[in-house]
């Protein structure tokens, strides 16, 4: 089954050069990780770039069941972040799958659920974008791997399969993570 990629632009052309480099660069995934459901390739050209050798932005994401895997890289050339962000989900595969089919993980990972801090508020914010995404159900030990596998390492919301809730895991200024388990008032 070939895997369907799609690429998406924010100021720059995609060229056919451009489109076919993507397409087979980012093809060659497959072989290290079957259950790839879709994949999405983002180039982008930032002008306002404080380095010139970091103007040039590709991100993968790909997405499957039970997980999302995502990389980033900058780079002088668009060529060449292809490449480097290839090659880093290239490894962050071979991470999930370490961890994935390894039952390892589970005896080192462990989440620790605190309090969360109540944000400030000063202004009401402007909502500029919104997203869609599918929750698969997951454990907290799982929820945790895809946080770190994400590589934002901010906050992951997932579908918990223990509680049957959604919950907000994230990370905790002393590098501990916190779970948010909303309770309808």
């Amino acid at each position: 089954m070939a895997l369907k990629i799609d690429v998406f632009t924010k100021d720059i052309d995609l060229t056919e050069k451009i489109h076919d480099y993507t397409i087979k660069k980012v093809s060659r995934l497959e072989r290290f990780l079957n259950e790839i459901g879709d994949c999405r390739v983002d180039l982008a050209y930032a002008k306002t770039a404080r380095n010139v050798a970091d103007r040039f932005i590709a991100q993968i994401t790909i997405r499957g069941k039970g997980f999302i895997l995502r990389s980033e890289e900058r780079a002088d050339g668009i060529f060449a972040a292809i490449d480097a962000t290839v090659d880093k989900m290239t490894r962050q595969i071979e991470r999930f799958k370490g961890k994935h089919w390894s039952h390892r993980a589970e005896a080192g990972a462990a989440a620790a659920v605190g309090g969360g801090e109540e944000p400030s508020e000063e202004a009401v914010p402007l909502i500029v974008r919104r997203k869609t995404f599918t929750l698969t159900p997951m454990d907290e030990v799982e929820a945790l791997e895809q946080l770190q596998l994400l590589g934002h390492e901010d906050f992951f919301v997932f579908y918990n399969a223990n509680t049957n809730k959604i919950n907000v895991l994230y990370k905790r200024r002393d590098g501990t993570y916190g779970l948010i388990d909303p309770v309808v008032g």
